[in-house]
């Protein structure tokens, strides 16, 4: 992701962030199966996956951090 979209990701509602977090775990799921059966040749596609996928995790958990205090 790029920093504007960690940006506007950051200022969105939990309800946004779950969502784009199914999404990109249904994607990441996807791609395995894709790369498993030999459709797809970009493998480095799953390690971008996986680094959204924490980027998203790390926003919602500082977000939830914030909202206990």
């Amino acid at each position: 992701m790029k920093k504007r979209e960690l940006k506007e990701l950051r200022g969105g509602s939990m309800e946004e962030l779950n969502k784009k977090l199914s999404e990109l775990q249904t994607k990441k799921v996807e791609l395995a199966a894709k790369v498993a059966s030999g459709k797809e040749k970009n493998l480095r596609a799953t390690k971008n996956i996986r680094r959204d996928i924490a980027q998203i995790l790390s926003i919602l958990y500082e977000k939830g951090s914030r909202a206990k205090k």
